[in-house]
């Protein structure tokens, strides 16, 4: 029973990877790589969680009569051959494919490793995760590219299933029916837009730091890890739980709003701003695994429908926000432009710089309107920039002022996220009891 619990715990772990955390650090390359646009590149995303989702709520109806061990083993087999997939994949629509995969993969094991692996253990694997997924993401891209990450993922899954099958473990995910799991409704819906809010911290915000402000993906994940730094050291105070839940979608949606606020590409505000979000989800988000979890209603029941609850709130942000940047995108490009043409008339630079370099950011700006994030610093380079202090100094003043337009063009999303936060703080007083 040890080695299957530490071929489940394995699989969590694996799980943990695969989720938002780290696969968003690999976006800004996937971006550029398959030439695609805002909305193009969320579905590498979002298909994973819909079908994590969608595969959780439809094990609901069936998941009392089913084996554990069977579920946790289909779902690492299919985790296995998905996370290989995405790695060798050569078209944006494979991807997103098998990421789709991937994420049925994940909802099987997931709810597999739950009565094997118990609430507390469970729950931490996803902790785990959740921590270093960040970190890894921007080590893995920088280092290698955006296929590491998947290589990644496949001998952690291997490795699970291999332990699996050393186990000769069988576990009942649950005998007969039990008792309604409407209790647990409110701690779901909370759970739901919490992680609905996670999106702006971690979606938005690398799209930001890595697209806009031209960090590499290190740099990055060292901005970002901040998030579940905090979320981590929040875990230790105790406090009662509706005050936990309530102060902490509290303290998520006053950082969404920092992050909105953002007055340019500020990387100490926009550090102490996702250090806000990870203090929030750190007080929040234990509270209600707790209540989600209900041992009364049945461990694995309870833990299907979190699980699609969870992910659900990320595909529901994801499909509102993704829409709303791109369609922000042409106007903040043409803002840009005008920030830009405006630096670069009253620099100090000669004609013959000036032309060849104005003529090349009109290019780029082109792909502003298709929904792209140019690259502002090629066409100073391409002309001397390197070599040629006054051109590197004009390049850094305009790429300043139009990271500047671009970052305030991300505000309305930035409010988005910080109102699902307040909508959980609002579901969470309005049900205080079923979650106290």
């Amino acid at each position: 029973m040890r080695l299957g619990r530490s071929a489940a715990l394995t699989a969590a772990v694996a799980v943990a990877f695969a989720d938002s955390s780290i696969v968003v650090l690999a976006l800004p390359e996937l971006y550029g790589r398959f030439n695609t646009t805002i909305e193009g590149v969320s579905w590498v995303v979002t298909a994973y969680n819909a079908a994590v989702a969608v595969t959780a709520l439809l094990l609901l109806l069936l998941v009392h009569r089913l084996s554990s061990t069977v579920l946790l083993g289909a779902g690492l087999g299919l985790f296995l051959a998905a996370s290989i997939a995405c790695a060798a994949a050569q078209s944006l629509a494979f991807l997103i494919g098998a990421r789709t995969v991937q994420g049925i993969g994940a909802a099987l094991l997931l709810v597999g490793a739950l009565p094997v692996l118990g609430r507390a253990r469970w729950t931490a694997a996803a902790t785990f995760g959740l921590a270093l997924g960040p970190a890894l993401g921007g080590v893995l891209t920088q280092a290698f590219d955006w296929r590491a990450i998947f290589v990644a993922q496949a001998p952690v899954a291997a490795l699970g299933l291999v332990g699996l099958v050393r186990a000769h473990a069988h576990v009942d995910a649950q005998e007969g029916w039990s008792r309604s799991l409407v209790r647990t409704l409110p701690a779901n819906a909370c759970l739901g837009l919490l992680f609905g809010a996670l999106v702006g911290a971690l979606f938005l915000a690398v799209l930001l730091v890595i697209s806009v402000w031209d960090y590499s993906p290190i740099a990055g994940a060292g901005i970002v890890s901040a998030l579940p730094l905090a979320a981590l050291a929040m875990r230790w105070l105790r406090l009662e739980p509706l005050t936990a839940v309530l102060g902490g979608a509290a303290l998520l949606a006053v950082g969404l709003v920092g992050l909105a606020l953002l007055p340019s590409a500020s990387v100490g505000f926009m550090i102490w701003s996702l250090a806000l979000c990870g203090a929030g989800l750190g007080l929040a988000l234990p509270v209600l695994s707790n209540v989600a979890l209900d041992q009364g209603a049945g461990l694995t029941r309870s833990g299907t429908l979190t699980v699609g609850a969870r992910h659900a709130g990320l595909v529901l942000a994801l499909a509102l926000i993704a829409p709303l940047l791109a369609s922000r995108a042409p106007d903040a490009g043409d803002k840009a432009l005008l920030r830009g043409t405006a630096v670069l008339l009253d620099a100090r630079i000669g004609l013959d710089k000036k032309v060849p370099v104005a003529l090349d950011l009109r290019k780029a700006f082109a792909k502003a309107q298709e929904g792209e994030t140019p690259d502002l610093k090629q066409p100073f380079n391409a002309h001397g920039a390197r070599t040629d202090p006054a051109l590197a100094a004009v390049r850094d003043r305009l790429f300043g002022a139009i990271a500047a337009t671009i970052t305030r063009a991300s505000r309305p999303a930035f409010f988005l996220c910080a109102g699902f936060a307040a909508l959980a703080l609002i579901v969470a007083a309005g049900f205080r009891r079923r979650i106290a």
